[in-house]
């Protein structure tokens, strides 16, 4: 089985025919063919130096709220030990502890796990602004029936939730230290201190938040 990356057309209006995916072989499932077509979309944009402000934000932002529903799931007064010993002020040795919610092995296996909820995911349109994002539809367990308004999102099927874990996954391998260091320290504005940066450059950013939707905190 061979995968060719095909060649884009651009037409004199400016538009492109999109690429072609060349498949040798009859036995490719065809949702192996989709998410190969959405990581080579995503890619071709990220190697062009383009990228899909609403797509980065809102998957930052996503891991972000992902990430601070699970720690606060957690019993804040369950410790994990990290190795070694604490001298106490009477010279007594006292193993080290962190809280369990926000030590580094937590935190790493919280991100293994992170991006296979962008599938609770849609795409979003501000029925006021039409400012678009992808929210979470699923309501979790705790949200007691608080249901939202299913008719602000576009659902369009695996393809759009498929984009947004690519990117999900994309943000966890380039940034996994930093997300780890933000939340070790229960750092403020993680949205601000994150995202702002997954997004773009400055110049980038100041465009987004003009005409898109600001990395800010996902509401309701």
């Amino acid at each position: 089985m061979l995968l060719q990356r095909g060649h884009q057309e651009v037409h004199p209006e400016g538009q492109t025919n999109g690429l072609h995916l060349q498949v040798k072989g009859t036995n490719m499932a065809p949702w192996i063919i989709q998410i190969a077509l959405v990581a080579m979309s995503i890619l071709t944009e990220t190697t062009e130096g383009k990228k899909d402000k609403v797509l980065y934000c809102s998957a930052c932002r996503a891991i972000v709220d992902e990430l601070n529903y699970s720690i606060s799931q957690i019993d804040p007064k369950k410790t994990i030990h990290v190795g070694g010993f604490r001298l106490n002020p009477d010279g007594s040795l006292t193993e080290k502890k962190v809280p369990l919610a926000r030590s580094e092995a937590n935190l790493s296996e919280l991100l293994d796990g992170v991006c296979g909820s962008m599938s609770d995911y849609a795409l979003h349109v501000d029925p006021d602004t039409k400012k678009k994002q992808y929210k979470r539809f699923a309501p979790r367990s705790s949200d007691a029936g608080d249901f939202p308004d299913f008719n602000n999102f576009k659902f369009d099927g695996p393809e759009g939730s498929n984009a947004l874990k690519f990117v999900c996954e994309s943000i966890v391998e380039e940034f996994e230290d930093d997300i780890i260091s933000l939340f070790a320290k229960e750092t403020n504005h993680v949205v601000d201190k994150l995202c702002n940066e997954v997004s773009g450059t400055v110049s980038d950013m100041l465009w987004f938040l003009s005409d898109q939707a600001s990395c800010l905190p996902l509401t309701a």
